[in-house]
């Protein structure tokens, strides 16, 4: 039988960055990931805007600069309103990371290329165990230890037990905890286009009604500038315009960005994605913390989401650091009181934004319209949304 101080449930960009950071800092780790050992490069379309506070437990984990060459910096968010009778700009507010001491937000990198350095990093460090192809079927825990087997039958020994396995997370139903769920009927449209005019490092996020439309900065392609698209609508618009072929779906997002970045080109393929929020009732049982989507998941609105459960990652990795037993009832119980009122005010912040996003009605859009010019007029109020918004405590 093996035994590691933690093993991880889950080879997402979560779980690779929990073993890469913990490791890291010396612990020995047993990560067992269900996906094949072999995923092509075009298998995940999306890109994650990694945040300051993110980024710093990347650099902790030994892997971000080998992601920085493939990244684009974030300057600037930029919110736009066009929620009026016409299709238009009617308030536009523009952040930065000034207020929070930094010259950028963050940068965006394609979730392949994460994935990649992760698992490099992975293969660099003696101390990681990494089981593809496997996943957790079972999980017993005692005073001192939890026993764990996977679905190829070896069994685990481990102090402490991870789970980073996703909105539906085997592990959390193992261990009896509950999860309040609830869904908006939106989907998220995902692809990536070319445009003629430069992003300048700007994030943009227009608001109209049924949710927010977000084009996040890439690197170059072929001498172009590019851009990642997150665009939430309703379900069966959604999957509506992901049926339309490529001409047809350019038209109708350089008609609904009016023409900011001039027109469109399509680049690659595209996906559709569910959008629900949900939160664990608790996030520890004995010798178990959750983490990422286990615990959390929301909307794509602000880069919350993944920076989020980054801020998970760093917060067990202090607790635990130097520590005899990681999985000690009292680490684990000051991780879930720090933790808890984090991943609740982030599910509840970005589900409001997501509801007023959703707005159809003209009086709704207007009041809207009306808190952005407020936010952006008032200086403190401005830099306290850019302290939030980047996840500083």
């Amino acid at each position: 039988m093996d035994k590691v101080d933690i093993l991880i449930a889950g080879g997402g960009i979560a779980g690779l960055s929990a073993a890469a950071r913990l490791a890291t800092d010396g612990h020995s780790i047993a990560l067992v990931d269900p996906a094949p050992t072999s995923i092509g490069e075009g298998s995940d379309l999306r890109t994650t805007a990694f945040l300051q506070p993110a980024i710093a437990t990347l650099e902790q984990a030994g892997c971000w600069h080998a992601m920085e060459d493939y990244a684009a910096p974030l300057r600037v968010m930029r919110i736009v309103d066009a929620g009026g009778r016409e299709l238009a700009p009617r308030e536009t507010a523009d952040f930065t990371g000034h207020a929070a001491g930094h010259d950028l937000f963050g940068w965006n990198v394609p979730n392949r290329v994460a994935r990649k350095v992760l698992l490099e990093r992975l293969s660099e460090l003696s101390n990681v165990d990494l089981r593809q192809g496997h996943s957790v079927t079972a999980c017993t825990t005692r005073q001192s230890e939890a026993l764990v087997r996977t679905s190829d039958g070896t069994q685990i020994r481990a102090a402490l037990v991870i789970a980073a396995d996703g909105r539906d997370s085997t592990l959390r139903k193992l261990s009896g905890i509950q999860m309040k769920r609830w869904a908006y009927g939106q989907q998220a449209l995902v692809f990536a286009v070319t445009h003629p005019r430069p992003h300048d490092g700007t994030s943009t996020e227009i608001h109209r009604t049924g949710g927010p439309l977000t084009l996040v900065p890439m690197p170059d392609e072929n001498s172009m500038p590019c851009s990642s698209v997150v665009w939430m609508m309703p379900g069966p618009l959604a999957q509506e315009r992901a049926a339309l072929d490529d001409t047809a779906l350019a038209s109708v997002l350089t008609q609904e960005t009016m023409q900011l970045y001039g027109r469109l080109e399509i680049m690659g393929d595209r996906a559709v994605w569910p959008i629900i929020s949900q939160i664990a009732t608790k996030v520890t049982s004995e010798r178990l913390a959750l983490i990422a989507e286990a615990a959390h998941v929301m909307p794509p609105i602000g880069a919350q989401g993944l920076n989020t459960s980054l801020a998970d990652i760093e917060l067990l990795a202090g607790l635990i650091k130097g520590a005899a037993d990681p999985g000690d009832p009292r680490l684990l119980n000051t991780y879930a009181a720090r933790a808890m009122p984090h991943m609740l005010s982030r599910v509840a912040g970005v589900d409001v934004l997501n509801r007023a996003a959703l707005a159809q009605a003209q009086p709704l859009r207007d009041l809207r319209r009306a808190g952005l010019a407020v936010l952006n007029r008032i200086a403190p109020l401005r830099d306290l949304a850019v302290r939030a918004g980047m996840g500083m405590r």
